[in-house]
């Protein structure tokens, strides 16, 4: 696999945004889990040849997909390409629709509306060392490996 840049050092600032994020999300959890609101995210699976772009965020222990929550009066393309400009600082590219899974996830009742990019060479990402402090590049074989958000596991049981 290409290697990719490590996230810059961090600084003080950086630091204490991940920890705040590290405090705040299992307490969201457990407010999710009182509430079971409903929720409408949206990720995209970043396909660099055969393997997928995976994302480590602060505050969970695993891999994601590039993506976030869908904002009211937002569509979920709309969604999926501010965080991609967010997370990795990769601009707007044409997404194609992957269908969405249904699945009661950190406590909440959650729809994730999937898009599937497509690119021939991992362009250079730009990490906010906040949320998102780590990227690689996984084949299919190394997914079965690693530790992945639930929803990207119901969305590669769908498409394997």
């Amino acid at each position: 696999m290409p290697g990719i840049e490590p996230a810059r050092p961090a600084t003080l600032l950086d630091l204490v945004w991940r920890m705040l994020l590290r405090l705040a999300f299992p307490l969201a959890r457990i407010w999710w889990r009182v509430r079971r609101p409903r929720h409408e995210g949206a990720l995209v699976a970043l396909y660099v040849g055969q393997a997928l772009l995976l994302l480590k965020s602060s505050y969970r222990s695993e891999w994601n997909f590039p993506g976030g929550s869908v904002h009211a009066g937002e569509t979920p393309e709309a969604a999926a390409q501010r965080e991609m400009e967010e997370e990795i600082g990769l601009p707007p590219h044409p997404l194609l629709d992957a269908g969405s899974v249904h699945g009661d996830w950190d406590g909440r009742r959650d729809r994730v509306h999937f898009f599937e990019l497509r690119l021939d060479a991992l362009p250079a990402l730009r990490l906010d060392n906040r949320e998102i402090v780590a990227a690689r590049l996984a084949s299919p074989d190394e997914l079965r490996g690693l530790a992945l958000t639930e929803a990207v596991v119901a969305w590669l049981g769908r498409v394997e």
